[in-house]
């Protein structure tokens, strides 16, 4: 079993000593029980990882490692970012958390036409920090070099505008849907950069799926399950990563 991680603001170089306090540290000594002598990995989530001794623990927040050495992480590619239309409250962060695992590098929430959750005013603000903080947890669970970039509430305007420039960067836009007629394995996927497209619970409107195809998007059946709005990216980012070089990116501890 690979160490834990815990998450700092700067990985120190090989060598160095580090403190671990705060939330982190406490996680660290109390929940996870880390002692001295055992190896843990410190990530700033940007992709630069050092994998650490313990040295001495103090009370029950805070330790001390010993950096062993260092490695920056590149992000894996095509980049892939997923549009997650709002799921129900109940299974909402359910979403983020599968698909942060399966190792989306976006997540853009969606405000669609059939979206049972409503995130008005305030609620969008709380929402987004929702989302951010299980995918720092999903990110720390799975060992995640890069923590997802979770993007503020989108709009159908705003989501046609973002893959139209996938589009015109060559990348593709794959937009799940159980009645498509392709699959995604017959998609080019030798491209940039992917933008998967997620519906709600209620599925996809025709003006959407209309407005998306219009500017080169491409409607995908992912096989012949239909799937819940909160497994369906973390089932198609397996897909890729399979199809893909995405995968070939491992982890170094």
């Amino acid at each position: 079993m690979s160490p834990p991680l815990f998450w700092v603001d700067h990985v120190p170089d090989a060598g160095d000593v580090v403190r671990l306090d705060g939330d982190e540290g406490r996680h660290a000594v109390t929940v996870t029980r880390v002692v001295v002598g055992e190896r843990i990995i410190l990530g700033d989530g940007a992709g630069h990882t050092g994998l650490c001794e313990v040295i001495a623990t103090e009370g029950k927040s805070a330790l001390e490692a010993r950096v062993l050495e260092t490695v920056a992480t590149g992000s894996p590619e095509p980049r892939v970012t997923v549009v997650q239309a709002l799921p129900k409250s109940e299974r909402s962060e359910l979403a983020v958390d599968l698909a942060t695992e399966a190792g989306a590098d976006e997540i853009v929430p969606w405000q669609s036409a059939r979206c049972v959750a409503k995130w008005v005013g305030p609620k969008a603000d709380k929402g987004v920090a929702k989302w951010r903080s299980a995918a720092v947890a999903a990110a720390k669970q799975s060992r995640r070099a890069h923590i997802p970039t979770i993007a503020p509430l989108a709009r159908t305007s705003d989501v046609r505008t973002m893959a139209s420039d996938v589009v015109l960067r060559g990348g593709v836009v794959a937009v799940l849907h159980e009645s498509a007629t392709t699959s995604l394995r017959s998609l080019d996927l030798a491209v940039p950069e992917i933008m998967l497209v997620v519906g709600p619970e209620g599925g996809l409107d025709d003006s959407e799926i209309d407005d998306l195809t219009a500017v080169g998007a491409t409607a995908v059946m992912l096989g012949p399950e239909v799937l819940r709005t909160s497994s369906a990216a973390a089932v198609a980012l397996g897909a890729i990563g399979a199809m893909t070089s995405r995968w070939e990116v491992r982890p170094r501890w």
